[in-house]
């Protein structure tokens, strides 16, 4: 759980920290496409090959690159190039998506409750990422800078955890349950000359034994490259609609929600708890994944089978919170903060339930890469929503301006 926990953390720091980093006049689209979109092009190509990387090569690269990313972010002078702070979250992007498909391949072997760890560690990643951004920068009053700075030292806690912490036992175990293979009249022993932990099995196929391909009891070395690939596409398709189409759906939409409508979500400083405007954008944060860590926490107690129903429900809250920034019917921010907090619920409980639902209903030799090519899914959504929030916030904050509502262009970043 820590060592997921950390790996997303400075993912939802990053996202809290975007008005801050690029002001208002820049739609925070920016700071989320270049938060997600190396992540999700990890998640994309990572599942065919990533199993030949040793797990503990892994974690030492997690921890250096985040690292790194949060230093070039943080160290950057506010009146240098945005350029420079995006290169940095690069950085820490492409170690968020390597590694939560590698964490989350890890919970195959771990057994279901520590899918329910994996969940709560996502979901807690996001309180204590907005909840530390808001605590420091609006009820403290430290600098970004220093908030930035402090929390590039984090992914330590993801080194001590993995090698320290982490039990071992359950990876050796499934490294011999796994590295075995049948050909006729013998037995290959796989552990014999790879030092690793089990890898995907990518020949294998959701079709039944009978009528697998002969290639399937072949050892892997034997087998073309591009038939693998093309057997591993075939996995995925099966995978769309159950599992991929809803989580990409929830994303899409809580996202959009996220970094284009609710910067522009404002009130009158008199009607609010905040004393100046930027403080609207962390705490709606906060309230998000507040509700993302509450359900992704319910996973070992309520199960929701029928992905779909939240999803929409998820866009019903996108087109009220639109509307609500054009033609203000809202009467107070304590009803945005309910809304923001129940679009956190139907975040988290799509995400983690759709991984249930693998674990549950998928065979075990198709686990492991279902898991983490169904993890794609949500850094699509995110993707999308980047490029459709960049736009409907420009929009929004425009018309608000045109309609005698100039707040979203008063907002002055720490």
């Amino acid at each position: 759980m820590s060592t997921r926990l950390i790996n997303n953390v400075l993912y939802v720091i990053i996202l809290s920290a975007a008005l801050d980093l690029v002001g208002s006049d820049v739609p925070k689209g920016v700071v989320l496409l270049a938060d997600v979109l190396p992540s999700f092009l990890t998640k994309l190509i990572a599942p065919y090959f990533i199993h030949k990387v040793p797990y503990w090569l892994r974690v030492i690269f997690f921890v250096a690159s985040s690292s790194l990313g949060m230093l070039m972010i943080a160290l950057t002078p506010s009146d240098k190039s945005v350029g420079v702070k995006m290169a940095g979250v690069i950085f820490a992007s492409l170690s968020s998506g390597a590694g939560e498909l590698s964490f989350l391949g890890l919970t195959h072997y771990y057994g279901h409750m520590s899918l329910a760890a994996w969940g709560s560690g996502t979901g807690a990643a996001g309180l204590v990422g907005a909840g530390l951004y808001v605590m420091f920068t609006v009820w403290i009053g430290f600098s970004v800078r220093d908030t930035l700075l402090a929390s590039a030292f984090l992914p330590v806690i993801m080194f001590i955890s993995f090698f320290l912490i982490l039990p071992r036992e359950p990876l050796r175990q499934g490294k011999r349950t796994k590295g075995y293979e049948t050909v006729p009249d013998r037995e290959i022993r796989q552990d014999d000359v790879e030092d690793d932990l089990p890898a995907i099995n990518a020949t294998s196929s959701l079709l039944t034994p009978e009528q697998a391909p002969i290639s399937s009891v072949l050892p892997a070395d034997s087998i073309d490259s591009l038939s693998r690939l093309k057997s591993n596409v075939k996995r995925a398709k099966t995978l769309f609609f159950p599992y991929m189409l809803p989580l990409l759906l929830v994303y899409v939409a809580e996202y959009t929600i996220n970094q284009g409508v609710s910067p522009t979500l404002l009130f009158p400083l008199t009607s609010t708890p905040f004393k100046e405007y930027r403080d609207f954008y962390p705490m709606y944060g906060f309230l998000y994944q507040l509700g993302v860590f509450i359900s992704r926490s319910s996973i070992a107690f309520i199960r929701i089978k029928h992905l779909y129903l939240p999803s929409f429900l998820q866009i019903g809250n996108l087109v009220l919170l639109t509307f609500h920034a054009l033609l203000p019917f809202l009467p107070s921010v304590y009803i945005v903060f309910i809304v923001i907090f129940w679009e956190g619920l139907l975040g988290g409980a799509v995400y983690v339930n759709t991984f249930a639902e693998i674990m549950q209903n998928v065979p075990t030799s198709e686990r492991e890469f279902s898991l983490g090519a169904t993890s794609v899914s949500d850094s699509a959504g995110i993707c999308i929503a980047g490029f459709v929030s960049m736009a409907i916030e420009v929009w929004l904050c425009d018309w608000q301006v045109q309609h005698g509502r100039d707040w979203c262009k008063k907002i002055q970043v720490s």
